[in-house]
């Protein structure tokens, strides 16, 4: 069966995108990272909020640009959106309601990682339920401002335990358990 693992790298002061979106800021850090060369062949399926999606691309310009992982990876990927497209592309398949489209992900990812990509999504994981293991990439950089890992106006504790940690030279990780 299916884990539900949101996978993301931020900056030490907890942005996954600076203002607007921007995810420029994280060109220096995607150098070589074994743990997500480890990673990538364990995602059976991808999981994505619409801005995520749509937004801007750190692999801008670069071969990778627009693929999922810069290129690393590929499969089925499932874009939750209130907004569905008029046309479709190859491998995606946009959903217009949270529980389908988590379902949808975990059947086609088997028994593999659906990677959860976008701050709103992974939110909607843990208010499911859903959401089994965070992975952390934190660069050394300070944004400022931007989205939030994880934002709970009026706050929320999840309980998170500490499976392993890993050192490269452009971002540490960290990955836990949810619960």
């Amino acid at each position: 069966m299916a884990k539900v693992l949101y996978s993301v790298t931020m900056s030490v002061d907890g942005f996954i995108t600076g203002p607007g979106g921007d995810m420029q800021w994280m060109r220096p850090y995607l150098g070589p990272n074994p743990a997500v060369d480890e990673l990538t062949p364990r995602i059976g399926a991808i999981l994505v909020g619409r801005r995520s999606h749509d937004g801007d691309d750190p692999y801008k310009g670069e071969a990778g640009e627009g693929e999922a992982f810069g290129g690393g990876w590929s499969g089925p990927l499932f874009v939750l959106t209130h907004r569905l497209p008029e046309r479709s592309e190859l491998d995606v398949t946009y959903v217009d309601d949270f529980t389908k489209a988590l379902a949808a992900a975990k059947e086609a990812a088997g028994d593999r990682y659906v990677n959860v990509i976008g701050a709103n999504v992974a939110k909607q994981c843990i208010e499911a339920g859903e959401l089994d293991e965070v992975l952390v990439f934190y660069a050394p950089v300070l944004l400022g401002d931007g989205t939030r890992l994880f934002d709970h106006p009026g706050g929320r504790t999840v309980p998170l335990q500490r499976i392993r940690s890993t050192e490269t030279p452009t971002a540490n990780g960290l990955w836990f358990t949810v619960g």
